[in-house]
């Protein structure tokens, strides 16, 4: 479906949607079903944050579930949202293809549903009233850009071999954010070779594993991108172990608490910076602007800037 006619489909919904609460006398009802919280900082922040802003806010009701990284298990709560007959429900998907029945059920049932984070696929975006949350292809081409500028500036964009440690397979970001990379890397450093890519599932010791198997097989690695820095400080860690660290540059998706400090070390180069608070929140407030009728975009992605050795001091710590 072209944007312009799911634009059309988002606004006609989302107007529909308003009718109920433009006037401030109900109180919404919103549910939410999160991908995994707990298998990581960012996750766990992002829960915090989202109901803290809910608590804080007199209209808003919410129902918070985790699917605890569990397809079945998060198309069951959809279920359970959908009988409760709540006025929104926000998905963080835990696979951006099977959750797509569940959301459609949702969308005839007049239930508009908020996704957060990471897209469903694009066949489910007839189903959707708004995705709130970063854009990760941008997010990945913007990696792909820290990279390969640290590489001109050592003078090596003409030789360097990088390898890739990808997140979850099937899950929306993960796709995302290498295709990002995979793309634009090759526009503005022709000569840099991806020699392999494998997933991380965001985990670090996984990554850490996988870190040395590139190690083993590889005698030549100039760089590594992962998907987000806790996969990247797996990896670092491994090319510690190696005592191999030296000379290669690391660079991630999403700057964690521990990449910022591997970067105040001068170990970890550079990431991308994006906040659990700031996604929270843009996803509580898309789903209220949905109910209370406003014209809101179908992509309401927030800014997440680069951040590197060079210019970390300009942000703070993050808090995951």
């Amino acid at each position: 479906m072209k944007l312009r006619t799911l634009m059309a489909v988002t606004t006609a919904a989302t107007a529909f949607a308003g009718t109920a609460f433009a006037a401030g006398h109900e109180t919404m009802k919103i549910g939410i079903t999160q991908n995994n919280v707990g298998v990581d900082s960012y996750q766990t922040t992002y829960e915090k944050s989202f109901i803290a802003a809910a608590e804080a806010n007199d209209a808003v009701e919410t129902v918070v579930l985790d699917a605890g990284g569990d397809v079945a298990r998060q198309i069951a709560q959809m279920e359970d949202l959908i009988q409760q007959e709540v006025d929104a429900i926000i998905i963080w998907p835990t696979n951006g293809e099977a959750v797509i029945p569940a959301v459609r059920k949702a969308h005839s049932a007049g239930i508009p549903v908020i996704v957060t984070n990471s897209n469903i696929a694009e066949q489910g975006f007839d189903f959707v009233a708004s995705f709130s949350g970063p854009d990760n292809i941008t997010q990945g081409s913007r990696s792909a850009e820290i990279m390969c500028d640290k590489f001109k500036e050592m003078g090596t964009e003409n030789e360097a071999r990088v390898v890739q440690i990808s997140g979850q397979p099937g899950y929306t970001t993960a796709i995302e954010r290498a295709k990002g990379f995979e793309d634009r890397l090759p526009e503005v450093c022709p000569n840099v070779t991806l020699v392999e890519t494998q997933p991380g599932d965001w985990n670090r010791e996984k990554s850490q594993q996988v870190m040395e198997a590139f190690l083993v097989k590889y005698d030549d690695i100039d760089g590594v991108y992962s998907g987000d820095d806790n996969m990247g400080v797996g990896a670092l860690n491994a090319a510690k172990a190696a005592d191999r660290a030296d000379g290669i540059i690391f660079v991630g998706a999403t700057n964690f608490s521990v990449g910022y400090e591997a970067m105040e070390n001068g170990e970890y180069w550079g990431s991308i910076y994006q906040s659990p608070v700031d996604d929270a929140e843009a996803a509580l407030q898309t789903a209220i602007d949905v109910l209370n009728g406003e014209d809101v975009p179908f992509l309401n992605y927030f800014d997440t800037p680069k951040i590197t050795q060079d210019n970390m001091t300009e942000f703070t710590k993050p808090v995951f």
